[in-house]
């Protein structure tokens, strides 16, 4: 009967050897050098924050102080009294101008433009044979009476027409007229001159209109 015996036994090869000094000494080597950097690199970002940091503060404190100096210059003013009272006074005064204004339109005190402008329509309306003895213009121009003498009475109606075509006389209408013939006092000749002063007719016809406001049409 045969028996094997074996005489291998690991522990009797030679071991191999990973981890020797140099390799550790360069990973170590550059462990630091990364280290190193990397504290650099730290030290430069926050130095870069810093400095960020700080001019933020400067612009921050600068605009602070123009917040300020802003609201010291334009610092809200008090309400005046017054300055209100003077506003009232300005308001009331408005008030007053804008009722005088509506009581002139409305005509309540008459006629406020003046009579010019009724003499320059009759100074424009000139008939030949025809002319004007007296003139009366009452209130706001609401009544206007006319008297005159004409040569013929047929020129009349003609002076009447032209006369209410004037701008201001639209809206008014002559109520009346009356025309008559007068008779004048002719003198005696020399020879008679005790006797009494002959009646004759005049040449010429005297005439009356009167005026009044025109109604506007509802």
């Amino acid at each position: 009967m045969s028996q094997q015996i074996n005489l291998f036994n690991p522990i009797f090869l030679k071991q191999k050897k990973i981890f020797t000094a140099l390799p550790m000494a360069e990973a170590l080597g550059v462990i630091l050098v990364g280290a190193l950097l990397l504290t650099w690199y730290a030290g430069r970002s926050v130095a870069e924050l810093e400095r960020s940091a700080a001019a933020g503060k400067v612009l921050l404190a600068d605009r602070e102080k123009r917040l300020v100096n802003a609201n010291t210059q334009f610092a809200p003013r008090q309400k005046s009294s017054a300055l209100d009272i003077e506003l009232a006074q300005a308001a009331a005064e408005l008030k007053a101008l804008h009722d005088v204004q509506t009581v002139l339109d409305g005509g309540a005190l008459g006629n406020t433009a003046g009579y010019a402008e009724y003499f320059r329509a009759f100074s424009r309306q000139n008939v030949g044979g025809l002319w004007l003895t007296g003139v009366s213009i009452s209130g706001a121009g609401n009544d206007i009476g006319v008297q005159g003498r004409a040569m013929q009475p047929t020129l009349i109606p003609s002076y009447i027409a032209r006369l209410t075509g004037e701008r201001v006389m639209h809206g008014k209408t002559f109520a009346s007229l009356d025309i008559g013939r007068p008779e004048v006092q002719q003198a005696a000749a020399p020879a008679a001159a005790s006797a009494a002063p002959i009646s004759g007719v005049a040449p010429f016809v005297e005439f009356s209109l009167q005026s009044t406001a025109q109604e506007a049409a509802k």
